[in-house]
């Protein structure tokens, strides 16, 4: 993809100019012009997930660093009641605006939190949830204790 180098952008009507041509064209004030970014890294934390990955768990279970932005899945081969917990600030201080994804293809899971506090989305109520059978929930990083959770087939 060829740049533009830009001729004229205080104007009326910008110019632009081909690398190497002679001829110049003139746009559209309204269009906004930019850099192109280059990150330092490229890493997934700096452009995000295109997808959501996720994590198969097929007993109790409680949330590490790498579960952030992913999705904690109860497969269908686990016909047992599970307990998926949010681990404390303390133990894993995930940064506000931390998303977790929960999904349950059966059976029911508790979603619980240790020290830190849960409100469901709406209510406003605290504690420990239950995911029912093909259940989505998602909980997002309030502050750096709270959580809020909401979803589909959640009590």
């Amino acid at each position: 993809m060829a740049a533009f180098e830009v001729i004229a952008l205080d104007t009326a009507t910008p110019q632009l100019r081909a690398p190497g041509a002679s001829d110049t064209y003139s746009v559209p004030r309204a269009i906004a012009f930019s850099s192109t970014v280059t990150p330092a890294t490229n890493t997934v934390d700096s452009v995000g997930y295109t997808g959501m990955p996720g994590n198969s768990q097929s007993a109790a279970y409680t949330t590490v660093a790498a579960d952030a932005g992913k999705t904690i899945l109860h497969p269908d081969t686990d016909n047992n009641a599970r307990t998926f917990t949010i681990d404390s600030n303390a133990n894993v201080a995930y940064p506000v605006g931390t998303v977790i994804t929960f999904v349950n293809m059966i059976n029911t899971v508790t979603i619980a939190i240790t020290s830190d506090t849960m409100y469901l989305a709406g209510a406003g109520t605290t504690g420990s949830r239950t995911l029912a059978a093909y259940g989505v929930a998602t909980a997002i990083k309030v502050t750096s204790t709270s959580w809020i959770i909401s979803g589909n087939g959640l009590t």
